[in-house]
């Protein structure tokens, strides 16, 4: 089910939101919800185009809702411009619990960017969202080289003033912390976490030859910050399952592979 929606909270343009409604699905009762974010320069259309999930999910007493996340939308409300998670966690929620019963057993998944959201997501709602996975996604996005790369992809893929979104790096810190994953952990307690990612960005098991090219510089770096994360999340005693693979680029095979890897863990969540 695709819907076309507009959003006062993120811009005046129409947003995309696509449903798999359990196959059971009645309006007499509430459906836990599984929200599923994509990464930057995907749509809401890349679940479906790219992994089994409609299949999978098919026999699953849960509502499954892929948001669009604008192409550089960050997932994160901007300190001047769009609030992308005000968008996705509170009123997509509202009006799937409006049109399609959802109720308040939640869990969120996202790949590269939207495993950055799914991430956000969670530690700044905290108790809202039982389980968060975050396949190849940035676990801090302050330490430098974090930090410019997500400011120049913003530049770039969005052709906005990247700035806008949480400010100077430094000189507005208190945007940045407010952001960050790696700051936020100690408010996932309680939330299950899945985290995987590639080590080398070489191509992998699910690479034809000659694939490699500079997204794949992606993978090494994003296992850079999770590094950290994970080290914090242990002094919290915040338990992760964490999946670190050596070889694979930054693409949907692996995506699908660690979806099919999680899938479980979602599961059990939601019931």
């Amino acid at each position: 089910m695709r819907l076309t929606v507009r959003a006062d909270a993120v811009s005046a343009e129409a947003l995309t939101i696509h449903v798999l409604l359990p196959h059971r699905w009645s309006p007499h009762r509430r459906w836990p919800m599984l929200t599923l974010h994509h990464g930057g320069l995907d749509d809401a259309s890349s679940w479906l185009d790219h992994t089994d999930v409609a299949e999978r999910s098919r026999d699953e007493d849960v509502l499954i809702v892929m948001p669009d996340g604008g192409r550089a939308g960050g997932y994160a409300d901007w300190r001047r411009g769009p609030q992308w998670q005000t968008f996705h966690v509170r009123e997509v929620h509202a009006l799937m619990r409006e049109r399609y019963s959802a109720g308040d057993v939640r869990a969120v998944a996202g790949v590269s960017g939207g495993g950055y959201g799914a991430l956000l997501s969670a530690a700044t709602h905290p108790g809202t969202f039982r389980f968060a996975a975050a396949l190849s996604g940035p676990c801090t996005i302050r330490t430098p080289l974090a930090a410019t790369t997500l400011l120049t992809a913003t530049a770039v893929a969005g052709k906005v003033n990247p700035f806008a979104m949480w400010g100077v790096p430094i000189l507005h810190d208190r945007h940045w912390r407010a952001a960050d994953p790696l700051h936020l952990a100690p408010r996932l307690r309680g939330t299950g976490l899945y985290l995987s990612c590639g080590l080398t960005g070489r191509p992998g098991p699910l690479d034809p030859p000659g694939t490699w090219n500079a997204a794949s510089l992606t993978e090494p770096l994003i296992s850079t910050t999770i590094r950290p994360f994970v080290r914090r999340l242990r002094a919290q005693r915040i338990p992760a399952t964490v999946h670190l693979y050596r070889d694979g680029t930054h693409s949907w095979p692996y995506w699908q592979r660690e979806l099919v890897h999680v899938w479980p863990r979602l599961m059990r969540a939601l019931r």
